[in-house]
Protein backbone atom coordinates (compact mmCIF):
# COMPACT_ATOMS: atom_id res chain seq x y z
CA UNK A 1 0.00 0.00 0.00
CA UNK A 2 1.02 3.74 -0.46
CA UNK A 3 2.52 5.43 2.86
CA UNK A 4 2.10 9.30 3.02
CA UNK A 5 5.02 11.05 3.93
CA UNK A 6 2.44 12.89 6.63
CA UNK A 7 2.16 9.77 8.09
CA UNK A 8 5.78 8.84 7.86
CA UNK A 9 6.19 12.38 9.61
CA UNK A 10 3.51 11.74 12.25
CA UNK A 11 5.33 8.42 13.54
CA UNK A 12 9.06 9.57 13.36
CA UNK A 13 7.54 12.46 15.38
CA UNK A 14 6.29 9.66 17.83
CA UNK A 15 9.36 7.56 18.16
CA UNK A 16 12.44 9.52 16.85
CA UNK A 17 13.26 6.17 14.30
CA UNK A 18 14.38 7.30 10.82
CA UNK A 19 12.28 7.89 7.74
CA UNK A 20 13.63 4.72 6.20
CA UNK A 21 12.85 2.59 9.34
CA UNK A 22 8.89 4.78 9.89
CA UNK A 23 8.07 3.61 6.29
CA UNK A 24 9.25 -0.18 6.22
CA UNK A 25 7.05 -0.09 9.59
CA UNK A 26 4.02 1.14 8.51
CA UNK A 27 4.17 -0.63 5.40
CA UNK A 28 4.51 -3.53 7.81
CA UNK A 29 1.23 -2.17 9.30
CA UNK A 30 -0.93 -1.25 6.73
CA UNK A 31 -0.78 2.01 7.47
CA UNK A 32 -1.79 0.94 10.95
CA UNK A 33 0.11 3.88 13.39
CA UNK A 34 -0.21 1.65 16.54
CA UNK A 35 1.03 -1.53 15.02
CA UNK A 36 3.91 -0.04 13.59
CA UNK A 37 5.10 1.47 16.65
CA UNK A 38 4.90 -2.43 18.07
CA UNK A 39 7.01 -3.28 14.69
CA UNK A 40 9.60 -0.65 15.50
CA UNK A 41 9.79 -1.56 19.25
CA UNK A 42 9.96 -5.33 18.51
CA UNK A 43 12.40 -4.46 16.01
CA UNK A 44 14.79 -2.54 18.84
CA UNK A 45 14.32 -5.96 20.95
CA UNK A 46 15.71 -7.80 18.14
CA UNK A 47 18.88 -5.36 17.72
CA UNK A 48 19.24 -5.64 21.50
CA UNK A 49 19.23 -9.33 21.50
CA UNK A 50 22.15 -9.25 19.37
CA UNK A 51 24.22 -6.95 20.95
CA UNK A 52 23.55 -7.74 24.26
CA UNK A 53 27.06 -9.62 24.62
CA UNK A 54 28.47 -6.24 23.05
CA UNK A 55 30.89 -3.82 25.32
CA UNK A 56 29.82 -0.53 25.99
CA UNK A 57 32.77 1.36 26.85
CA UNK A 58 32.06 4.77 25.42
CA UNK A 59 29.44 7.04 25.92
CA UNK A 60 28.58 10.41 28.38
CA UNK A 61 28.32 10.93 31.92
CA UNK A 62 25.48 14.01 32.67
CA UNK A 63 25.88 15.48 36.49
CA UNK A 64 23.30 17.23 37.76
CA UNK A 65 22.11 19.00 41.12
CA UNK A 66 18.31 20.40 42.21
CA UNK A 67 17.46 24.12 42.29
CA UNK A 68 17.85 24.08 46.15
CA UNK A 69 21.58 22.46 45.91
CA UNK A 70 20.83 19.74 48.01
CA UNK A 71 20.57 16.79 45.81
CA UNK A 72 22.95 15.70 43.10
CA UNK A 73 22.90 13.44 40.61
CA UNK A 74 25.59 11.98 38.30
CA UNK A 75 24.57 9.54 35.52
CA UNK A 76 26.52 7.43 32.78
CA UNK A 77 24.73 6.16 29.57
CA UNK A 78 26.61 4.47 27.57
CA UNK A 79 27.68 2.96 23.46
CA UNK A 80 29.51 0.98 22.04
CA UNK A 81 31.45 3.67 19.70
CA UNK A 82 32.53 7.16 20.50
CA UNK A 83 31.05 8.20 17.37
CA UNK A 84 27.58 7.50 18.77
CA UNK A 85 28.39 9.29 21.84
CA UNK A 86 29.19 12.25 19.93
CA UNK A 87 25.87 11.86 18.01
CA UNK A 88 23.68 14.92 19.26
CA UNK A 89 20.60 12.69 19.70
CA UNK A 90 22.10 10.15 22.10
CA UNK A 91 23.54 13.13 24.52
CA UNK A 92 19.68 14.27 24.61
CA UNK A 93 18.76 11.05 25.48
CA UNK A 94 21.84 11.53 28.20
CA UNK A 95 20.49 14.41 29.58
CA UNK A 96 16.72 13.71 29.32
CA UNK A 97 17.48 10.41 31.28
CA UNK A 98 19.69 12.41 33.76
CA UNK A 99 16.60 15.39 33.89
CA UNK A 100 14.30 12.25 34.75
CA UNK A 101 16.76 10.80 37.41
CA UNK A 102 17.20 14.19 39.24
CA UNK A 103 13.22 14.24 39.76
CA UNK A 104 12.48 10.50 40.75
CA UNK A 105 16.02 10.45 42.72
CA UNK A 106 16.29 6.30 42.31
CA UNK A 107 18.20 4.52 44.76
CA UNK A 108 20.33 2.54 42.03
CA UNK A 109 20.67 2.24 38.19
CA UNK A 110 18.74 -1.12 38.44
CA UNK A 111 15.67 1.27 40.40
CA UNK A 112 16.09 3.62 37.78
CA UNK A 113 15.64 1.63 34.94
CA UNK A 114 12.31 -0.01 35.84
CA UNK A 115 10.84 3.61 36.31
CA UNK A 116 8.90 5.05 33.93
CA UNK A 117 10.34 7.00 30.93
CA UNK A 118 6.52 8.78 29.43
CA UNK A 119 3.32 7.59 29.62
CA UNK A 120 4.54 4.47 27.13
CA UNK A 121 7.76 2.91 27.94
CA UNK A 122 9.90 2.42 31.10
CA UNK A 123 13.62 4.00 30.79
CA UNK A 124 14.97 0.41 30.10
CA UNK A 125 12.42 -0.26 26.98
CA UNK A 126 13.49 3.32 25.62
CA UNK A 127 17.19 2.49 25.96
CA UNK A 128 15.95 -0.66 23.76
CA UNK A 129 14.12 1.38 21.36
CA UNK A 130 17.23 3.65 20.98
CA UNK A 131 19.39 0.51 20.26
CA UNK A 132 16.82 -0.35 17.39
CA UNK A 133 17.31 3.37 16.26
CA UNK A 134 21.05 3.42 16.86
CA UNK A 135 22.10 -0.05 15.98
CA UNK A 136 24.12 -0.05 19.04
CA UNK A 137 24.12 -1.35 22.32
CA UNK A 138 23.05 1.26 24.95
CA UNK A 139 22.79 0.82 28.38
CA UNK A 140 22.79 2.95 31.57
CA UNK A 141 26.19 2.01 32.82
CA UNK A 142 26.04 3.94 36.55
CA UNK A 143 24.21 6.22 38.71
CA UNK A 144 25.10 7.63 41.73
CA UNK A 145 23.08 9.95 44.61
CA UNK A 146 24.21 12.33 46.60
CA UNK A 147 22.11 14.24 49.12
CA UNK A 148 23.62 16.94 51.47
CA UNK A 149 23.65 20.57 52.61
CA UNK A 150 25.62 21.49 50.22
CA UNK A 151 26.49 19.95 46.66
CA UNK A 152 28.99 20.84 44.00
CA UNK A 153 29.22 19.02 40.15
CA UNK A 154 31.63 19.01 37.84
CA UNK A 155 31.99 17.26 34.54
CA UNK A 156 35.24 16.48 33.03
CA UNK A 157 36.10 17.67 29.01
CA UNK A 158 34.57 15.31 26.55
CA UNK A 159 32.07 14.47 29.34
CA UNK A 160 33.54 11.25 29.95
CA UNK A 161 33.60 11.41 33.16
CA UNK A 162 31.32 13.15 36.13
CA UNK A 163 31.44 14.40 39.51
CA UNK A 164 29.22 15.30 42.35
CA UNK A 165 30.09 16.28 46.18
CA UNK A 166 28.69 17.00 49.38
CA UNK A 167 30.20 19.67 51.25
CA UNK A 168 29.79 21.93 54.85
CA UNK A 169 30.84 25.10 53.77
CA UNK A 170 32.04 26.19 57.56
CA UNK A 171 30.51 29.89 56.34
CA UNK A 172 32.80 30.50 54.11
CA UNK A 173 31.61 32.48 50.88
CA UNK A 174 34.50 30.78 48.61
CA UNK A 175 33.31 26.96 49.32
CA UNK A 176 30.89 26.47 46.30
CA UNK A 177 33.84 27.28 43.92
CA UNK A 178 36.53 25.85 46.14
CA UNK A 179 34.26 21.94 45.97
CA UNK A 180 33.85 22.55 42.75
CA UNK A 181 37.54 22.67 42.53
CA UNK A 182 37.49 19.37 44.72
CA UNK A 183 35.17 17.75 41.94
CA UNK A 184 37.82 18.27 39.24
CA UNK A 185 40.53 17.15 41.50
CA UNK A 186 38.65 13.96 42.50
CA UNK A 187 38.08 13.59 38.15
CA UNK A 188 41.42 14.19 37.49
CA UNK A 189 43.15 11.83 40.17
CA UNK A 190 40.17 9.40 40.48
CA UNK A 191 40.67 8.48 44.52
CA UNK A 192 38.65 5.55 45.61
CA UNK A 193 38.06 6.31 49.55
CA UNK A 194 37.98 9.23 51.70
CA UNK A 195 40.42 8.20 54.16
CA UNK A 196 43.09 5.77 55.01
CA UNK A 197 40.67 4.18 57.68
CA UNK A 198 38.55 2.99 54.88
CA UNK A 199 41.03 0.55 54.13
CA UNK A 200 40.87 -3.21 55.04
CA UNK A 201 43.57 -4.15 56.93
CA UNK A 202 44.97 -7.28 55.18
CA UNK A 203 44.35 -4.94 51.80
CA UNK A 204 47.03 -2.63 53.18
CA UNK A 205 49.76 -5.26 54.24
CA UNK A 206 49.20 -6.77 50.30
CA UNK A 207 49.45 -3.57 48.66
CA UNK A 208 52.29 -2.65 50.90
CA UNK A 209 54.34 -5.78 49.65
CA UNK A 210 53.15 -4.76 46.21
CA UNK A 211 54.50 -1.24 46.61
CA UNK A 212 58.00 -2.76 48.15
CA UNK A 213 58.79 -5.14 44.93
CA UNK A 214 57.71 -2.59 42.24
CA UNK A 215 60.37 -0.03 43.37
CA UNK A 216 63.07 -3.20 44.06
CA UNK A 217 62.49 -3.95 41.06
CA UNK A 218 62.23 0.32 39.15
CA UNK A 219 65.45 0.58 41.19
CA UNK A 220 67.15 -2.32 39.64
CA UNK A 221 66.77 -0.39 36.69
CA UNK A 222 67.67 3.02 38.07
CA UNK A 223 71.15 1.26 39.47
CA UNK A 224 71.61 -0.29 35.69
CA UNK A 225 71.22 3.29 34.47
CA UNK A 226 73.17 5.52 37.00
CA UNK A 227 70.01 7.27 38.08
CA UNK A 228 69.36 7.43 41.97
CA UNK A 229 67.63 5.14 43.53
CA UNK A 230 64.17 5.61 45.09
CA UNK A 231 63.78 5.09 48.80
CA UNK A 232 62.09 1.53 49.80
CA UNK A 233 59.01 2.49 52.23
CA UNK A 234 58.69 0.10 55.12
CA UNK A 235 54.53 1.28 54.97
CA UNK A 236 51.99 2.46 52.40
CA UNK A 237 49.57 3.73 54.67
CA UNK A 238 48.95 6.05 57.65
CA UNK A 239 46.57 3.16 59.00
CA UNK A 240 50.57 1.26 59.67
CA UNK A 241 51.62 4.64 61.45
CA UNK A 242 51.00 4.03 65.31
CA UNK A 243 52.35 6.41 67.85
CA UNK A 244 55.24 3.55 68.30
CA UNK A 245 56.07 3.34 64.84
CA UNK A 246 56.27 7.65 64.52
CA UNK A 247 58.05 7.89 67.74
CA UNK A 248 60.81 5.18 66.36
CA UNK A 249 60.92 7.61 63.29
CA UNK A 250 61.75 10.34 65.24
CA UNK A 251 64.09 8.25 67.45
CA UNK A 252 65.80 7.38 64.11
CA UNK A 253 65.89 10.89 62.58
CA UNK A 254 67.27 12.16 65.80
CA UNK A 255 69.91 9.37 66.24
CA UNK A 256 71.29 10.34 62.70
CA UNK A 257 71.73 14.52 62.98
CA UNK A 258 73.58 13.30 65.80
CA UNK A 259 75.73 11.03 63.52
CA UNK A 260 76.36 14.05 61.42
CA UNK A 261 77.07 16.10 64.66
CA UNK A 262 74.17 18.41 63.94
CA UNK A 263 73.67 20.51 67.38
CA UNK A 264 71.35 19.47 69.21
CA UNK A 265 69.60 22.74 70.05
CA UNK A 266 68.93 23.22 66.32
CA UNK A 267 66.87 19.49 65.78
CA UNK A 268 63.36 21.23 66.25
CA UNK A 269 63.59 23.22 63.16
CA UNK A 270 64.79 19.59 61.38
CA UNK A 271 63.16 17.00 62.39
CA UNK A 272 59.50 18.28 61.61
CA UNK A 273 60.23 18.75 58.10
CA UNK A 274 61.97 15.22 58.03
CA UNK A 275 59.21 13.51 60.11
CA UNK A 276 56.72 14.95 57.26
CA UNK A 277 58.93 13.41 54.36
CA UNK A 278 58.69 10.05 56.61
CA UNK A 279 54.96 10.04 56.37
CA UNK A 280 55.30 11.07 52.72
CA UNK A 281 57.58 8.31 51.73
CA UNK A 282 55.24 5.83 53.94
CA UNK A 283 51.99 6.73 52.56
CA UNK A 284 52.19 6.37 48.93
CA UNK A 285 48.73 3.98 49.10
CA UNK A 286 47.08 6.27 50.73
CA UNK A 287 48.06 9.33 47.94
CA UNK A 288 47.04 7.33 45.16
CA UNK A 289 43.71 5.99 46.43
CA UNK A 290 42.42 8.48 49.43
CA UNK A 291 41.26 11.18 48.25
CA UNK A 292 41.79 13.66 51.92
CA UNK A 293 45.87 12.24 51.41
CA UNK A 294 46.67 13.16 47.94
CA UNK A 295 48.23 16.16 46.85
CA UNK A 296 45.58 18.85 46.06
CA UNK A 297 45.52 19.56 41.80
CA UNK A 298 45.68 23.29 42.01
CA UNK A 299 48.13 23.59 44.84
CA UNK A 300 50.68 20.06 45.31
CA UNK A 301 52.43 21.48 48.46
CA UNK A 302 49.17 20.48 50.31
CA UNK A 303 46.74 17.50 50.40
CA UNK A 304 42.98 17.94 49.63
CA UNK A 305 42.65 17.82 53.54
CA UNK A 306 44.91 20.76 54.49
CA UNK A 307 43.26 22.32 51.86
CA UNK A 308 40.06 22.33 53.10
CA UNK A 309 41.11 23.11 56.66
CA UNK A 310 42.77 26.38 54.98
CA UNK A 311 39.57 27.19 53.37
CA UNK A 312 38.28 27.28 56.75
CA UNK A 313 38.39 25.67 60.26
CA UNK A 314 34.43 24.20 60.19
CA UNK A 315 34.79 23.31 56.13
CA UNK A 316 34.26 19.66 55.48
CA UNK A 317 33.75 16.96 52.64
CA UNK A 318 31.05 14.89 53.82
CA UNK A 319 30.61 12.67 50.34
CA UNK A 320 31.77 11.72 46.63
CA UNK A 321 30.94 10.11 44.09
CA UNK A 322 32.71 9.96 40.66
CA UNK A 323 31.42 8.11 37.09
CA UNK A 324 33.22 7.52 34.23
CA UNK A 325 32.60 5.97 30.65
CA UNK A 326 35.74 4.97 28.19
Amino acid sequence: MSISAAEVKQLRERTGAGMMDCKKALKEADGDLEVALDWLRKKGQKVAAKRADRDANEGVVVALTTEDGKTGIVLAVSSETDFVAKNDGFIALANSLGQLALEKMPANKEEFIAMAFDDNVTVAEKLVEETGKIGEKLEVSDLQLVKGDNIASYIHAGSKIGVVVSFKDGGSAEAPTFFRNVAMHIAAMSPQIMRPEEFDEEFVLKETEALQGAIKVENEDRERLGKPLRNVPQFASKRQLTPEVMAAAEDAIKAELAAEGKPEKIWDRIVPGKMERFVADNTLLDQERCLLSQFFALDDTITVENAIKNLHPEAELIEFKRVAVG
